[in-house]
């Protein structure tokens, strides 16, 4: 007589190695990191938005290619990246950095939530420079830091709400700006959206002093043409940035000079939602 449980015993080693490769993603093991272990004492009770939104791992990568897309438009966000990171030779491992950062600050104990904002702030607090035109910048700028916040914050809450839950009530979209303000705040952002009215309203406000150069272009290249860092998960990359675009406002394509996905449009969306289905999966 057949084993009923036989179909999840075949399935559970491919379960492991996929999780695996995408642990490996968001984790250096050469300098000691390992996966973040959720604390009921952070920065966020257990039962925040925030923590259902960023625990899944498809829409996070889709969300965080939108979001890095709408901050390399702001040419003093974009200087600081330029002048100040070694982003041309280590591209993977500063988006590895900022995702273990959205790791502890979400899950982690509230003394490492905080460690890891006040490294941050020092950080930012060394980044100073002039733009082309002269103008002076400083990484630490609230108005800057608002820019950074309200794009990851928006990008991730909209690929959640394409990817896992379409049918999130309103109220709990707003509670989730209200819930990672508290992040924002922290870093010195100013100011700092409660709500998705007031999200709108400040990716509205920064909207004329957007731009593209030949440095924006530059790093949207980097960004989009990559290599994957892990060559398993390179279909996987492919189509997460394929996503990340299409989940782009118009106006941000039209900018960057991105075509419109067009037709590709549904098979963009079925293909990332098979993944995002295949990872829970994995994580189940």
């Amino acid at each position: 007589m057949a084993d009923p449980d036989l179909p999840g015993l075949l399935a559970r080693p491919l379960k492991r190695a996929i999780a695996r490769e995408v642990v490996a993603l968001f984790n250096d093991r050469a300098r000691g990191e390992r996966p973040v272990v959720p604390s009921a004492e952070g920065l966020f009770p257990p039962d925040a938005v925030a923590r259902r939104v960023h625990g899944d791992v498809t829409s996070m990568l889709v969300g965080g290619i939108t979001a890095l897309l709408l901050q390399m438009l702001h040419p003093a966000v974009l200087a600081g990246v330029w002048d100040h990171s070694r982003f041309r030779d280590d591209l993977d491992g500063r988006l590895r950095r900022t995702a273990r950062f959205i790791a502890l600050t979400t899950y982690g104990p509230r003394a490492d939530a905080e460690a890891a904002i006040a490294r941050v702030r020092r950080i930012h607090g060394a980044v100073r420079g002039t733009l082309p035109d002269g103008t002076p910048y400083a990484a630490d700028d609230p108005a800057l830091l608002a820019w950074v916040h309200v794009t990851e914050a928006a990008s991730f809450l909209a690929a959640y709400r394409r990817y896992v839950a379409p049918d999130l009530p309103g109220p709990e979209a707003d509670r989730y700006f209200a819930e990672i303000a508290e992040v924002g705040s922290r870093l010195g952002a100013d100011p700092v959206p409660e709500s998705r009215a007031e999200a709108a309203a400040l990716l509205r406000a920064m909207r004329p002093a957007l731009r593209v150069d030949h440095r924006t272009r530059e790093v949207r290249r980097m960004l989009l043409d990559r290599a994957a860092a892990r060559p398993a998960l390179a279909p996987v990359q492919r189509l997460t940035r394929q996503a990340g675009i299409e989940l782009l406002p118009d106006w941000a394509r039209r900018l960057h000079g991105l075509p419109d996905p067009g037709v590709a449009r549904p098979l963009i969306r079925a293909g990332t939602t098979g993944v995002a289905r295949t990872l829970r999966w994995a994580f189940a």
